[in-house]
């Protein structure tokens, strides 16, 4: 007699907590909220009210991905079975920190910008140093994301298990 699964479990993988799948998905929402109010151009900056909340913004952006970072390095690592290959482990968690990292790098380098704005240093070679720092830490997000994504679908496909630990919709059934 052979095992049976449920189809919410392929290969017995344990889902994530709610709480990380809070994180995840609540942290998609907030990043996509950030994209959609992000500044055009350095100098709308002069108004104090936007530069104040940019900075207090950037601030709660960078706690939470701290936090996010903490916890999921606490809980859960990876959800990645034992017979993975450590070759493919090591990917994901690179994959995974670069993520953290960039997302802390846009945060800490929009501070930067704001800081340097707000005490005068409104252009020059520091301000275009830390907005091309800003813009790479943006762009290595999407590609990560990009990576990210990818690998998500891989494991869909595959039937793995991995798809239904952190996502709750188009549940995965195993492949025999």
């Amino acid at each position: 007699m052979t095992e049976q699964r449920e189809p919410s479990a392929p290969h017995n993988i344990e889902p994530h907590s709610n709480v990380a799948k809070m994180f995840h998905w609540g942290f998609l929402a907030f990043f996509v909220f950030a994209l959609s109010k992000q500044i055009d151009e350095v100098e709308e900056l002069e108004d104090l009210a936007l530069l104040e909340y940019e900075m207090i913004f950037a601030t709660i952006f960078l706690i939470v991905v701290l936090i996010r970072l903490i916890y999921m390095q606490v809980t859960r690592p990876t959800a990645l079975p034992d017979a993975t290959p450590i070759k493919m482990k090591r990917l994901a968690r690179l994959v995974h920190l670069s993520m953290y990292f960039s997302l802390s790098m846009i945060a800490i380098t929009g501070l930067a910008i704001g800081h340097l704005y707000g005490s005068g240093t409104k252009s020059g070679d520091t301000m275009d140093l830390v907005l091309i720092l800003h813009e790479l830490a943006v762009i290595t997000t999407y590609w990560l994301i990009f990576f990210h994504v990818s690998a998500a679908v891989y494991h869909r496909w595959k039937g793995d298990g991995i798809w239904n630990s952190m996502v709750p919709f188009l549940r995965e059934t195993p492949k025999t």
